[in-house]
């Protein structure tokens, strides 16, 4: 079965501690290729085109963040936003991988995973299933947000990346809740795409087994809208949250 995952490594550090311009972007829409964004296998569903990887970090706002603590890996679940050319990752100034980063003026070496699964594959050997995917993978230094005014776009990003158009229609964060709060900045420089479309590639000779061979869509829906207990008479749905 296929994998939309890749190798992670250590990314070398930079000696930058105070919040630096977003990367430029790579001549011709595309971001360099590196060794540890070259894939071992399946190298023909791997890009680096600039769009398709925002695309892919556009439609999601969950990732897995890696990095290594003690000296050994580890993986979290968090949120995250894209502005242009850098990644906010969600954390608590309690979380392992801030405390860190914050302490660390180089920031640390982090990988960052984006995956979203577009179908199960089928085929009529169990060697040959697969899944179709789209996944995004970023190798870089995160370093902890403290700029004030870069914090709070972090924060609104993040929101928004959830759901559009939800930072400006909620209460600001107070000055309390900004100080237990804390988001890494990641710049998208070394990164790549990978996606895996269509049907499942069966070997010749299994052509004719008496087996059902197919794909099962995946998809992420959001469902109707649920008020919250309490909810003051005549607050009606955002727009934002109407079905289209």
């Amino acid at each position: 079965m296929s994998s939309p995952a890749s190798p992670s490594a250590s990314s070398p550090a930079s000696t930058a501690s105070t919040p630096s311009p977003s990367p430029a972007p790579s001549p011709g829409g595309t971001y360099e290729r590196t060794a540890r964004t070259t894939p071992t296998r399946y190298r023909d569903r791997t890009s680096y085109d600039r769009e398709l990887v925002h695309a892919i970090l556009d439609d999601g706002c969950l990732c897995h963040l890696g990095f290594v603590r003690d000296g050994a890996p580890v993986v979290l679940p968090t949120l995250y936003g894209r502005v242009g050319e850098r990644l906010y990752v969600h954390g608590s100034t309690g979380s392992a991988p801030l405390r860190a980063a914050g302490e660390a003026a180089e920031g640390i070496p982090v990988c960052v995973t984006v995956t979203h699964v577009d179908g199960l594959v089928l085929a009529r050997s169990a060697f040959n299933h697969s899944v179709n995917y789209r996944s995004v993978v970023v190798h870089g230094t995160a370093r902890r947000v403290t700029d004030p005014e870069e914090l709070t776009t972090a924060l609104d990003a993040l929101v928004d990346q959830a759901v559009p158009g939800r930072a400006a229609d909620s209460r600001p964060a107070s000055p309390k809740e900004l100080a237990a709060t804390a988001v890494l900045r990641v710049d998208l420089a070394e990164v790549s795409a990978k996606v895996r479309t269509g049907g499942p590639g069966d070997d010749p000779e299994d052509v004719d087994l008496p087996y059902w061979t197919g794909v099962v869509p995946v998809t992420t829906v959001r469902g109707t809208p649920v008020p919250a207990d309490g909810l003051a008479p005549g607050v009606p749905l955002p727009g934002y949250l109407t079905p289209r």
